[in-house]
């Protein structure tokens, strides 16, 4: 798939894969929440394991939805992200703005407990819409350049304040 997105005559069959994946994972997201009990979402099993496995799903879905808020808003659309113009900060009741890389362990399961499932469920709603939106966009559809150049310089800088998970290159 990065593959396809990198080459000018692919690009198209990459993102159409790109959302392929990513209606699955929504799928699977609205799964858990048909699902999944509150200490499923909070529960982190694995807290001394490395990468994925010491997260909460709580957690990796806000991580997932914040990464592409901030990019859909700040790199191509640059304007206000659905986080601050939903008021989702107060609405989910979370006490950062960032993608939660800063978050290690305890912090992650506290976090998580914090958060409220129906108004994350109501962000990443919203979220999925922009970015569809997005591909939808005549603009958008023909973007493969935007993707291979570099990110002016302030608009990375930008991006970082909110986590970084955001890494565009230096």
């Amino acid at each position: 798939m990065q593959t396809q997105i990198k080459k000018k005559d692919t690009y198209q069959a990459g993102i159409a894969a790109l959302f392929d994946l990513r209606n699955q994972l929504m799928a699977v997201l609205t799964g858990f929440k048909e699902e999944s009990s509150r200490e499923d979402f909070d529960a982190i099993p694995f807290i001394n394991a490395n990468g994925y496995h010491c997260k909460t799903i709580a957690y990796s879905i806000w991580h997932i939805f914040r990464i592409e808020n901030i990019v859909a808003h700040t790199l191509i659309k640059e304007d206000e992200q659905v986080f601050f113009s939903g008021n989702y900060p107060e609405r989910i009741h979370s006490p950062i703005i960032t993608t939660g890389n800063e978050l290690v362990k305890e912090q992650i399961a506290d976090f998580s407990k914090q958060l409220n499932l129906k108004e994350l469920y109501a962000y990443i709603s919203e979220v999925k819409d922009i970015i569809r939106e997005l591909r939808l966009c005549p603009l958008c559809r023909h973007c493969h350049a935007f993707v291979v150049v570099r990110v002016p310089c302030a608009r990375k800088k930008r991006c970082r304040s909110f986590g970084n998970a955001l890494s565009l290159g230096r």
